[in-house]
This record gives structure tokens, sequence and C-alpha cells, in this order.
């Protein structure tokens, strides 16, 4: 076979297929680099790993300077990468571009939850690259990521990261419960999101009336997804055991004042500045969850 040729003809093929059909050009840009990177892939076995700068040369005299040896060496990585069964669903929803970012990480499990992430939210380069930074995967619980390994059905309270990464725009002479409040609602789509997917604001400093006392929650939310109400607390220090009392009866009362018999029961979120395992441990309400913040 001559592997050169190949490799020149689906190419050329695919930028004539580009000019003509422009709507199906990225579908055509995947399935042709997927079948370049496995004859490239072959060629190596065969002649060894220079023949890539050999084919990136004659490609760069025969086609013009966008072939590159790095480009190839992409191409080539790609096929090797993702197996027929694991890289066709993405064409319709991934760029060429999604790729090379995605081909730098290493670990195959993180591949596969931010392929998710880009085809649930359909994410552009740019917010591929960010989510990625912001190494979403490696703040996800360990139960979590066991449980996207296993494909097994996720709870409301699995995909909260941690801790939280907060953006402050303003300084502050000391954070307390007040200030992070205002951090987390100017960048209320922020917070929502590392929460995980299906969250609604519904108000800050929700007044409940319990007797002839009023009482505030901090942050209420729905979530649609899973058909609940959600409280979040805010705490400025380590959690506390008064802490999980406090939650609990907000949580009661929206269940019995507020969600009606179709939601199921409220869940609770602390988002602490620290955590105390050994609080979580020895909790009997599995609604609540603990998690701490960052703010950069």
């Amino acid at each position: 076979m001559n592997y050169y040729e190949e490799i020149k003809n689906k190419l050329i093929k695919n930028e004539v297929s580009k000019k003509v059909r422009e709507y199906v050009s990225n579908k055509n840009d995947l399935t042709t680099y997927y079948e370049v990177g496995k004859l490239l892939s072959m060629a190596g076995k065969h002649y060894g790993e220079s023949i890539i700068n050999k084919y990136a040369q004659k490609l760069t005299n025969d086609l013009g300077k966008k072939y590159s040896d790095r480009m190839l060496r992409n191409m080539r990585q790609f096929y090797v990468t993702f197996n027929d069964l694991k890289w066709k669903p993405m064409v319709s929803v991934l760029s060429w571009s999604h790729i090379i970012i995605l081909l730098r990480i290493k670990n195959d499990d993180e591949m596969d939850y931010y392929i998710n992430e880009c085809i649930s939210h359909n994410y552009s380069k740019r917010e591929l690259e960010r989510i990625i930074k912001n190494k979403e995967y490696e703040r996800l619980p360990d139960g979590t990521k066991q449980k996207l390994i296993n494909n097994e059905k996720l709870e409301i309270t699995d995909s909260i990261k941690e801790p939280i990464i907060l953006h402050k725009r303003k300084d502050y002479d000391r954070i307390n419960e007040l200030a992070l409040k205002e951090i987390i609602m100017n960048d209320l789509p922020n917070f929502l999101k590392q929460l995980g997917d299906g969250y609604c604001f519904i108000d800050t400093e929700y007044k409940i009336k319990m007797g002839e006392v009023y009482n505030y929650i901090d942050i209420l939310l729905f979530n649609i997804l899973y058909n609940a109400y959600v409280v979040v607390e805010l705490k400025t220090n380590e959690i506390r055991k008064q802490d999980i009392g406090q939650i609990q009866i907000y949580m009661n009362y929206v269940n019995e004042n507020i969600k009606n018999i179709n939601m199921e029961n409220t869940i609770g979120i602390i988002v602490a500045k620290e955590n105390n395992e050994y609080i979580i441990k020895y909790s009997t309400d599995k609604r609540i969850k603990v998690t701490t913040y960052e703010i950069i």
C-alpha cells in the first residue's frame, strides 16, 4: 500500500467536500482525520516514527503548509485514542478544535467526562478549555467518579464540586457570610453550574416563619431534573454539628410548608470554609451534602 498517496487523496477529497458542502464540513473533517490517523499509525509500524516528518514535508509541498508535522501527529493520536464505538457519536457536536484540547488529557475516564459535558451542554472550544482549566473532573467526589465509570445513576448531590470555586469582583476586608453571599450572587450562573445540572434560583434570604420567629434561608433553589427544592446554607468557618441541625430544620420546613406531594424531599447543601469529616460521617441525614469554597 502506498500510504502517502492514500493520505494525500483523503485530505484532498476532504478539502473539496468542505467547499462544496460546507454544512457537513465538521463531520468530514473528523472522519478524514480519523482515517488519516489510522493510515499514519499503520505506516509508522512499517517505516518507523520518522515517517510522520517525511509525510508532513511532502504534504507541505503538495497541498500547502496546513498539514504540519504536529497536525499529522494529532491525527494519529486521534485514531489511537478514540476507537470506533467511542468517537462516532461526537461527530455532530465536537469540532477538530475540541478534539485537539481533549487529546491533552491522558486519563480515559477524565476524557469521557469532558466529552459528555461538551455533548450535554453544547460547550464551545473556549468553554471546554475553561472547565478543564478549573479541574472540574478532579473536583468531583471519588464516589461520583466511580459511578460515572460504572455508568450508574447519579444522585442530585453527586455532581457538586469540591471545592466550589468563586470569583470575587472586589476586595473585602474580611469574608463574612454577607460577603460570601454577595460573591456568589454576583456570579450566580457559575455557582449553579458547580452544583450540577438543573438548578434554578428562587431567592436569597428566603423568609420562613416558625411560630412567632422569622428565619432566613441563605439561598433557596429548585432542581428541575430531580424535582426537589434545595436549601443552601453558607458558613465562613469550619462546619459544626449545629449547622447540620439548622439546615435540617429549614429542609423539614420546606418539606411541610412549600413543596407539594408530587415533589421529592428537599435537599440541603452546606458551603463552608472548612469541612469536618467526622460530623458528616456521623450525621444520619443523607439528604445533606457539605462542600467547601475557594475564593480567587
